[in-house]
């Protein structure tokens, strides 16, 4: 996730691929489920909530684990924990390189200055960092991954206020930050879009320094919990881990109410007692990002330099999953379509 400044979110403890997430020293677990076997090793740098958020980090994950499964490279985690300062994240980018991992992955816009000063200090070594193309990360070694958010929040707006019967929706956001506030601004083009006098009630988690709004799912409960409350039917979420929370409210909430998910498709990835309250989720594809990073390195071609992932790359989407938007998955194409050719600029700011 982007920001143009330093932002401290979280610790770092390396942990072996599968494990709790307690080994605090660089151990690798080279096995792959294919025939292949590549030089690369591979160690990445999970955002606050880590592996089994069910959104943003799994994401990631899930195309590290492709490219383990299919090119055979070794790999090597690092789970996240609130409250760690900037110098512990610089701390566990080097000791994945000291570890001998020639390619590393950072997930989320956090790691800017810690991968710009580990890609400075270690030029022979690969990374990659998600969510941030500021000055912070630039390298000729870096490759800096970003996501038209807005576009992919544009369509779930839309579909929002399409399946609206109060006219009233909601916005979760984890934290007050300008990435967030890009699936925000997304969301809120796209329901006006549909319905200019819709009502749409915003709420965010936790401000900066504070991250803990990317996985606190109390926290985002108790704030779906009053949009419903209010009048809202439907709530989408930006807000990471927390976005459980807001599924339970939702399931809470009863019929009627509907939650969006974001990242990943959360209909597929959430528990399954809150899944059939999921209306949709914005698919942000990460894991195709980071495998396309493996691939390019394993392929000889390093990608380096901004990358940005929209709708016309297939970076952005939205999810059927359900059958909830079946009867509106037309229009939604449509407004895709209008994006892609460019009828349509989707702001970044709400």
């Amino acid at each position: 996730m982007k920001v143009a400044a330093v932002m401290s979110v979280a610790a770092l403890t390396l942990a072996a691929c599968g494990d709790s997430g307690n080994d605090s020293s660089p151990s690798g677990s080279g096995s792959s489920d294919s025939g292949k076997k590549s030089d690369l090793k591979v160690g990445m740098a999970y955002d606050v909530g880590g592996r089994g958020d069910q959104s943003f980090n799994d994401a990631a994950a899930a195309g590290l684990d492709k490219a383990k499964k299919e090119l055979g490279v070794e790999t090597k985690e690092a789970a996240a924990v609130n409250g760690e300062n900037e110098a512990a994240r610089e701390e566990r980018l080097q000791q994945l390189v000291d570890a001998g991992y020639t390619h590393i992955v950072a997930v989320g816009f956090a790691y800017a200055a810690s991968v710009g000063k580990a890609a400075k200090d270690n030029p022979d070594v690969n990374f990659a960092i998600v969510d941030d193309a500021s000055d912070d990360s630039k390298g000729a070694n870096v490759d800096q991954i970003t996501f038209a958010e807005n576009e992919g929040s544009f369509l779930v707006g839309a579909a929002a206020a399409l399946k609206s019967k109060a006219g009233h929706i909601g916005f979760v956001g984890g934290v007050n930050v300008p990435l967030i506030k890009k699936f925000e601004a997304g969301y809120i083009a796209g329901a006006k879009a549909v319905n200019p006098n819709i009502k749409i009630d915003s709420q965010y988690l936790t401000q900066p320094p504070d991250f803990s709004g990317f996985g606190d799912p109390a926290k985002g409960k108790t704030a779906a919990e009053g949009m419903y409350q209010k009048g809202a039917d439907i709530v989408y979420h930006a807000a990471g881990g927390s976005g459980g929370g807001v599924f339970t409210a939702a399931k809470a909430a009863g019929d009627g109410k509907w939650a969006i998910g974001v990242d990943s498709d959360q209909a597929l990835t959430a528990p399954a007692d809150v899944r059939d309250k999921i209306l949709t989720s914005m698919v942000k594809k990460v894991d195709v990002a980071v495998y396309d990073f493996i691939k390019s390195a394993a392929d000889g071609k390093e990608l380096t330099g901004p990358n940005e992932y929209n709708l016309a790359k297939g970076g952005v989407d939205y999810s059927k999953t359900g059958g909830h938007i079946d009867d509106i998955a037309s229009k939604l194409d449509d407004y895709k379509q209008q994006i892609i050719d460019k009828k349509i600029t989707v702001p970044t700011t709400p």
